[in-house]
């Protein structure tokens, strides 16, 4: 899961460079494509319940998994979240950054992508052997609403290992002290997906493509965390 979760890491650094405007989905796409065949590894996203790529990139208000498109051109001021994952040897990785496209992105939504990252940093410091998945969601959501954003809710992180998703679902809000406890040895992947407005998703006809439903725009990080009995060891960075 080391392996998967550098892998991982390779390549969303690798795709980060080829964000600019101009570049289509569909370029980040073949580049991410390209990038997982040389490392050998095999993509954990294309085939997945019918799901077309290996990335899902989600521009501005869309939240998690919109399909690379060569319509879909990246514009000075955007932001997009990459979200990918490999497996190795039947094990796998997953992770997501949110990238500013150009320099023209406003100050709001830097705020954004700073307080969602945050917020999974938050989220891996809570996380140790005997902490519970509500002190998890606690750490995202007094971050996040903290600075006035908002929480999806709809959509959640949830265990990794020998399949992509497993139990347990990890929600980005809760109780601290509530929930299942943590034990050493889980992997969880853990990915607050934030709205500058409220936490409102719909899904649209595509089936995949999530979008805020006020139209706000949304930023995702997500790292593939294991739990120790020290703490988080983060396998995605």
């Amino acid at each position: 899961m080391r392996r998967s979760g550098q892998v991982v890491r390779e390549i969303l650094e690798h795709v980060r460079q080829a964000v600019k405007p101009g570049a289509s989905t569909l370029d980040l796409e073949r580049v991410a494509a390209a990038k997982i065949e040389e490392l050998g590894a095999t993509p954990a996203f294309k085939g997945y319940h019918g799901y077309p790529c290996v990335l899902c990139t989600s521009i501005n208000s869309e939240v998690v998994h919109g399909i690379p498109s060569a319509e879909r051109k990246l514009r000075d001021g955007d932001i997009v979240s990459i979200d990918t994952g490999v497996v190795i040897d039947g094990y796998y990785g997953d992770s997501a950054i949110t990238v500013a496209v150009g320099n023209r992105v406003s100050e709001k939504t830097r705020k954004l992508l700073e307080v969602t990252e945050a917020s999974l940093q938050s989220a891996i410091r809570a996380v140790k052997a005997g902490a519970t998945l509500g002190d998890v969601g606690a750490a995202v959501q007094e971050t996040v609403e903290a600075e006035g954003f908002s929480v999806v809710r709809d959509f959640v992180g949830h265990g990794i290992g020998t399949h992509l998703h497993e139990d347990p679902q990890v929600p980005n809000f809760g109780t601290r002290g509530q929930g299942p406890k943590l034990r050493a040895g889980m992997v969880l992947a853990i990915e607050p997906m934030v709205n500058i407005g409220g936490p409102g998703v719909q899904v649209l006809k595509d089936g995949w493509t999530t979008v805020t439903e006020d139209g706000s725009w949304s930023a995702h990080f997500e790292h593939t965390v294991a739990v120790t009995a020290e703490g988080a060891l983060v396998l995605t960075q």
